[in-house]
């Protein structure tokens, strides 16, 4: 194996993910494909076309050719067309072609993986003609990957993997955005402490410390006298930041002290993905 040992953890989430989807579908009848999944406008099938889709850009194969009809509701932005011509391209294949297909990619992308020798700073090609670095590119692909394994699994009734590889990768993205979300976002008062303390299969204290500047800091040390603490579950925690539910669906596995207003304010800017 060439791969450079910081790109390791995110081939290695991404196998497990990817392989733990091919699982799923392997006996799905194909009334099945249809169920809806907490993506807006999209079913299972319309799920598995978007990986698929995330691996063959991965691979740097061409974008499909097609035109994306009009009346696609859930469609109301330039990101959202570029995401969906992958996947309504698929709209109408059968089971058999998507599984196919799924498993002829990830041949390819395991191959790709065994002979990627590339250094993890190296500029690829991102979404809508981006540029981000290698290990940047190889995070994110494998943070997509098992959110949308997730996806899969609250369709199908098939809870599993929180506590995955994956779901570690997806714990430090989803880290990452917070000083944005409540010092930019939620507009948190300056030389505050907002302290959020998740439970269940992945657990962490974390505190957003926003300076005099308004800047905002993410630290493993707790604070005292924060002006605003939230707990909650891991898996609320997750499906709240890639926006597949609203605050006031999941109130009940949700407690915040402090000030309401910033609680409000904080829960109500979480969803970081598009």
């Amino acid at each position: 194996m060439s791969l450079h040992p910081t790109l390791q953890p995110y081939a290695d989430a991404w196998t497990h993910s990817i392989e733990a989807i091919s699982e799923l579908l392997q006996p799905l009848p194909e009334a099945e494909w249809n169920r809806r999944t907490p993506c807006p406008g999209w079913s299972v099938r319309d799920v598995v076309s978007h990986v698929i889709g995330l691996d063959c850009e991965m691979l740097g194969d061409p974008r499909p050719i097609h035109s994306l009809p009009r009346d696609l509701f859930h469609v109301t932005n330039e990101h959202q067309r570029y995401m969906e011509m992958q996947v309504d391209v698929r709209r109408h294949h059968t089971a058999p072609e998507m599984t196919s297909e799924l498993e002829y990619v990830i041949i390819r992308r395991n191959r790709q993986l065994r002979n990627e020798s590339r250094d993890p700073g190296t500029k690829v090609r991102g979404p809508h003609g981006s540029e981000l670095t290698l290990e940047e590119s190889m995070r994110r692909h494998a943070f997509d990957v098992w959110a949308h394994e997730q996806d899969l699994r609250t369709a199908l009734g098939r809870p599993g993997n929180l506590d995955s590889p994956g779901a570690l990768v997806a714990r430090d993205v989803l880290l990452g955005e917070l000083p944005r979300v409540v010092a930019e976002d939620a507009q948190a008062p300056r030389s505050s402490a907002i302290v959020f303390d998740v439970h269940g299969p992945v657990e962490f204290l974390r505190t957003i410390r926003v300076d005099i500047q308004g800047r905002g800091t993410l630290e493993t040390a707790p604070a005292l006298g924060p002006a605003a603490t939230l707990t909650l579950d891991w898996e609320t925690y997750v499906r709240l930041a890639c926006g597949r539910v609203t605050p006031e669906s999941v109130s009940d596995r949700l407690k915040t002290e402090g000030d309401p207003e910033l609680t409000a304010a904080i829960l109500n800017n979480f969803a970081v993905t598009r």
